[in-house]
């Protein structure tokens, strides 16, 4: 499938943590655009792994599953994502980061990359799409209208991850989630297959210190620009 000049994209790059998912899900909300969590897909297969018993190293399996997931994303009362699996809602099973880690092992897999390839062009629908994760902008929608590269620091990442399980109930330590956010940050970084890097003509948002109502405008003030 091709991409469709027709239809507009936004692409929301970055690193686990950056708050590319909120930010992306918020500017779907304004704009009446879809929303493409591609992150949420890997993290599916290795939810669909892990419940299957299927080994995170055996490339054939995993992108049967990858193949035959049937996904979709949509929003709450609050405007908050949704994660559906067929008939289930998996939003917190997703998030949990024992699936976070299995999904940074799953994207490495070349065959996985591929089955999950069209599935993501496919969300590419009127009136709009806005799309977030780590090869949007670069691999999956080289000709999308806008491509926007949201990173943090490290250390900031690690605090807000640190907050949400907290607010969850769950005692993590910061300095290991610090030093899993950076494990992740060189995986992604140095795989073979669409390494995580900005899109030559991305637009780079630093989102430390700022507020999701902040980071939501500059996006839109972009949009809004174009």
């Amino acid at each position: 499938m091709t991409e469709r000049p027709d239809v507009p994209v936004i692409t929301i790059d970055g690193p686990s943590g950056s708050g590319k998912g909120t930010i992306a899900c918020k500017v779907a909300t304004a704009l009446g655009y879809h929303l493409l969590d591609s992150g949420a897909l890997y993290r599916l297969v290795a939810l669909s792994a892990q419940t299957s018993g299927i080994s995170l190293q055996d490339a054939h399996k995993l992108a049967e599953l990858a193949h035959d997931l049937d996904v979709r994303f949509d929003s709450n009362e609050n405007g908050e994502e949704r994660i559906w699996l067929g008939d289930e809602d998996v939003t917190t099973l997703v998030r949990t980061e024992e699936t976070g880690a299995g999904a940074s092992t799953v994207a490495q897999i070349s065959a996985v990359r591929r089955a999950l390839f069209e599935r993501q062009r496919a969300f590419q629908q009127a009136p709009g799409l806005v799309a977030d994760g780590r090869d949007m902008g670069t691999h999956v929608f080289p000709a999308a209208t806008l491509k926007i590269f949201l990173t943090a620091s490290a250390e900031e990442r690690a605090r807000r991850r640190h907050k949400q399980l907290k607010d969850k109930g769950l005692d993590v330590s910061l300095a290991a989630l610090s030093r899993d956010i950076e494990d992740r940050d060189r995986r992604d970084s140095e795989r073979s297959v669409a390494p995580l890097r900005p899109a030559k003509d991305a637009r780079i948002l630093d989102s430390s210190g700022q507020s999701i109502e902040a980071v939501t405008q500059t996006v839109l003030d972009w949009v809004a620009n174009l």
